[in-house]
C-alpha cells in the first residue's frame, strides 16, 4: 500500500467538522419540518430550512468525503420546507 492511498483513508479534522455540519442540517431541516412544534421550540421553516441548507453547502464545500450526505441534506431540507410550509399553515404559526 503507498502512501497516497494511506492518505485516502484516512479522516481529517475537516472531515468531521463537515461530517457534523450535514448532519446538524439535516437536524435543523427535522426542526423546521415540523418536530419543532413538538419539541414546543419556535419553528419557523422559512428561516431554519435557508439555515439548514446553507449549513449542507459548507459542508459539501469544506470535504469531499462527505458531499452525498451535503447533498441528501439539500433534497431533505427541500422536502422538509414543502411540508414545514404547509404544517405551519394548517396550524396557523408563523412562517417567517
Amino acid at each position: 500500500m503507498s502512501t497516497v492511498d494511506a492518505q485516502k483513508d484516512r479522516h481529517s479534522a475537516t472531515d468531521t467538522v463537515a461530517g457534523f455540519l450535514a448532519v446538524a442540517s439535516i437536524l435543523l431541516s427535522g426542526i423546521a419540518m415540523g418536530f419543532g412544534l413538538i419539541l414546543e421550540l419556535e419553528a419557523r421553516p422559512a428561516r431554519t430550512v435557508f439555515a439548514a441548507v446553507l449549513l449542507a453547502f459548507v459542508s459539501a464545500r469544506m470535504s469531499s468525503r462527505y458531499q452525498s450526505l451535503a447533498l441528501k441534506a439539500v433534497f431533505f431540507a427541500m422536502f422538509a420546507w414543502v411540508v414545514g410550509m404547509t404544517v405551519a399553515v394548517l396550524t396557523e404559526n408563523s412562517l417567517i
